[in-house]
């Protein structure tokens, strides 16, 4: 699964097994969740890159993001009883929220600062850096044919970010990081036991995103007008919207079968670049989309096949 591309994603819940496959009606169900997680993902990054053009920088939106999410959270931990102070895993907790604090500004800067469509092309990197990490840390077996499809996806990259000068663009780099600190957040979400409540996740990660917003945020504070207010509402409500739909399709459909759908994301930022901010992706942005998105859905595929057997 790709990620959120606002730097949130929290990676559905471990696949269902072999004689738990869900049934068409589940995964053609599972597959509109995800296109429309995927339509208010990309609405969310329009939302941001307009509020950059109008003088709001990352860090102003993070914490006022952080502001309108909890008021969403709380209220629902509250009446579910959901206790932050009840976790036995306030460490992996604290490490996934700094993790998602930072993966979201990092996100929210590029947003700003680039094409829609090359920072979502970037953003599916997130399954490639989580191979390397699975090796490094969990101690899974990789093949060959897997490590060359990572090799394959991380040259895309090279090509999106177009290091040709000796140069990368400082908002490349920082959208390659976001996709890094979400696919170590993937590994970190492993030692967690499955009833955790994903309510508690969400929590800490708005906690964390908002604190190291905070003074920046503050220090540099653009009054926002109407217009502003109506954009920062929009981009807490539409990005915690967006996230339940992508949970929700990861839990009623095959992971294998979803996750595919995702990359209708590509389409939708290349529009909504196109139509609102008259961006024309170039042939480089093209062609390492290409190379990161076959070599996705390559490991995918890989994955798929394992399971089965």
């Amino acid at each position: 699964m790709a990620p959120a591309p606002d730097g949130q994603a929290t990676p559905p819940p471990p696949p269902l097994r072999r004689h738990e496959t869900a049934s068409r009606r589940d995964n053609l169900n599972g597959a509109l969740y995800s296109v429309a997680a995927s339509l208010g993902f990309t609405i969310t990054s329009v939302m941001v890159k307009q509020l950059g053009l109008i003088g709001i920088d990352a860090f102003q939106t993070v914490f006022v993001r952080a502001f309108f999410g909890m008021a969403v959270i709380v209220p629902l931990m509250w009446r579910l009883g959901v206790a932050p102070w009840r976790t036995d895993h306030i460490w992996i907790h604290a490490s996934r929220a700094l993790l998602g604090g930072l993966s979201v500004l990092c996100g929210y800067y590029a947003f700003t600062r680039l094409h829609l469509a090359e920072v979502t092309v970037i953003s599916f990197t997130v399954p490639l850096f989580v191979t390397v990490l699975a090796v490094l840390f969990l101690g899974e077996s990789v093949r060959w044919r897997r490590w060359s499809a990572t090799a394959v996806g991380f040259a895309g990259v090279l090509v999106v970010a177009r290091p040709f000068g000796g140069t990368v663009e400082l908002a490349s780099g920082l959208a390659v990081l976001m996709a890094l600190c979400i696919a170590v957040s993937v590994v970190l979400l492993k030692r967690f036991p499955k009833k955790e409540s994903q309510l508690l996740m969400l929590f800490f990660f708005l906690l964390s995103s908002g604190a190291m917003a905070a003074w920046p945020g503050v220090a540099g504070w653009h009054e926002p007008d109407a217009v502003a207010w109506l954009l920062l509402a929009g981009v807490g409500f539409c990005g915690l919207g967006s996230q339940a739909l992508i949970i929700r399709a990861f839990r009623i459909g095959d992971a294998s079968f979803v996750a595919p759908f995702d990359y209708v994301r590509i389409l939708f930022a290349g529009t909504a670049g196109a139509l609102m901010f008259a961006e024309l992706p170039d042939l480089w942005t093209y062609l390492g989309g290409l190379l990161i998105v076959g070599s996705t859905l390559y490991i995918a595929r890989r994955e798929a096949l394992q399971q089965r057997h």
